[in-house]
């Protein structure tokens, strides 16, 4: 199984590189075209600098994980970051109506903030557990 996590975890590292590509051909792409002030496209791109992150977040699930060390707090960071990202990219024009928009923002932020909350609550009892805090 260990092999396993590993070989998932090589693999999440050729998306980040792939990823990083990605990431500078469309920062050329904006620069060259004039759009980078065109706020949609910007959004677009702080997008894929925050897959990027979750991508690292994963990466360090898996490597935490096959060291058997505690992976909770780095999946609430994942799952935050993942949740930050449709707050950015949230559009009120992808929602039929506006009583759907408001639904989905208030939805999106009730989970933000209780990831939030559960991230320090597993902080702090990690941090208590081990004997220090920061």
């Amino acid at each position: 199984m260990r092999w396993l996590v590993l070989t998932t975890a090589y693999f999440t590292l050729i998306l980040f590189l792939i990823g990083v590509f990605d990431l500078l051909l469309g920062l050329w792409t904006l620069i060259t075209s004039g759009e980078f002030t065109d706020p949609v496209a910007v959004v677009e791109l702080l997008d894929t600098v925050l897959l990027l992150l979750i991508i690292v977040e994963v990466h360090r699930t898996l490597i935490a994980y096959a060291r058997d060390e505690p992976v909770v707090q780095i999946v609430i960071g994942a799952a935050i970051i993942a949740i930050s990202r449709e707050i950015i990219s949230f559009r009120i024009d992808e929602f039929d109506t506006a009583t759907d928009a408001l639904t989905a923002a208030s939805g999106f932020g009730i989970l933000l903030i209780g990831l939030v909350i559960a991230y320090f609550v597993v902080r702090y009892t990690e941090n208590e557990d081990s004997g220090y805090e920061h």
